[in-house]
């Protein structure tokens, strides 16, 4: 599980297909040494196993099931990338709970800076937009954000200038592609709804 708090900007230093899967490796401020294999490692949004590692960098194995229901197949060496490690009992919940399963890839409609902030609105593809609430949590990129307004299947969210600068999110533009994994309690109340 995790928060949507994002704890560092990693960075693909390699990409490499294997017979089975796609083998990333990330390079990241996180204490590797600190980090044993198999740990849990949110990449901007999914939940991914830590399969080797050294000195600054971690690896991870990505089925096809994975980059075909994620943005994870864009992806290409030097793209940044949002990180946070697993939370553990007693840390502090800073945004909401997150499972790190991607629910779906939406689009960027537009990005309007608003004060010091930024509004920034996506598409969501249907029928995952029936599961987005104003007032809600949602997490874009992995990143912990409150859904301001929902037209139909756009929602559109605020992100502060610290989340805009320390996150992936300070480079969306119109078109940009975005892991969504919606409020995990909104997924409950909708399958309870739908089997009731």
């Amino acid at each position: 599980m995790f928060t949507g708090i994002v704890t560092d900007l990693g960075r693909v230093r390699a990409v490499r297909d294997t017979d089975r899967d796609r083998r990333f490796e990330i390079e990241t401020a996180f204490d590797t040494a600190a980090m044993d294999l198999g740990a849990s490692v949110s990449h901007a949004g999914c939940c991914l196993t830590v399969v080797d590692k050294g000195p600054g960098w971690i690896a991870v194995e990505v089925s096809g099931e994975t980059l075909s229901m994620t943005t994870l197949g864009d992806w290409t060496q030097g793209r940044r990338i949002n990180l946070e490690r697993a939370a553990r009992l007693g840390d502090e919940l800073g945004g909401h709970i997150v499972s790190g399963h991607v629910d779906g890839v939406g689009e960027v409609v537009s990005v309007t800076p608003e004060g010091g902030s930024h509004r920034v609105r996506v598409r969501a593809p249907r029928p995952l937009h029936r599961y987005i609430a104003p007032k809600g949590s949602i997490a874009v990129e992995g990143v912990s954000l409150t859904v301001n307004e929902v037209e139909d299947e756009v929602f559109g969210v605020n992100v502060i200038p610290h989340t805009w600068e320390v996150t992936t999110l300070g480079g969306l533009a119109p078109g940009s592609r975005v892991n969504l994994e919606i409020d995990m309690l909104a997924r409950y109340l909708a399958r309870w709804r739908e089997t009731a």
